[in-house]
């Protein structure tokens, strides 16, 4: 059954609005998948906090155009999937990487990080990063190591001085008892 104009002008915009929301877009080729891949696939994705559609290539042009993005135009030949990332931009490039290992018929073409168009090399290299947890984490134990360090060299500064009193104590004492 054929889409309708109502239909297409609303994938249209839908198409947009989630290229706008997102953080990371990534196209993807899935011809050759079966539907228990697709289903695979769309689950994966959602459990990474990512979202996978499909949408015709006519349309997606369309959408590149109105956006201004028309460099995306050579990436969408032949069946493509647009995966988008809202929250974490590494998200949808590692569970799209990670699923392509196990299925060698999804093929990452390229896609658009933050406004700017990347291709699939650059994908792959952002599916290597660590995860934004991991990543604040690093960043949280490099803010309190110093902090650390700090705070044993007081420990360290005090303990001295504790000794130093102590042995004018036991000096004083042993005046008064002398």
């Amino acid at each position: 059954m054929p889409i309708t104009r109502q239909q297409k002008e609303q994938m249209l915009e839908m198409l947009k609005e989630k290229i706008n929301s997102s953080q990371l877009v990534v196209f993807a080729n899935y011809q050759g998948l079966n539907v228990d891949a697709m289903t695979k696939l769309r689950r994966k994705m959602r459990e990474s906090g990512s979202e996978i559609k499909v949408a015709k290539n006519t349309i997606a042009k369309l959408a590149a155009k109105e956006l201004g993005l028309e460099e995306i135009n050579p990436y969408l030949e032949g069946p493509t999937a647009f995966a988008f990332g809202f929250e974490d931009p590494v998200a949808p490039a590692k569970a799209l990487n990670s699923f392509a290992k196990e299925y060698k018929q999804l093929e990452i073409k390229g896609g658009i990080l933050e406004g700017r168009v990347v291709d699939a090399k650059k994908i792959a290299a952002l599916a290597d990063l660590p995860t934004r947890e991991v990543l604040l984490a690093k960043v949280l134990g490099g803010m309190q190591a110093p902090m650390y360090g700090f705070a044993g060299a007081l420990q360290g500064l005090l303990r001295n001085l504790v000794y130093v009193l102590d042995a004018v104590r036991e000096k004083k004492a042993g005046e008064a008892a002398g």
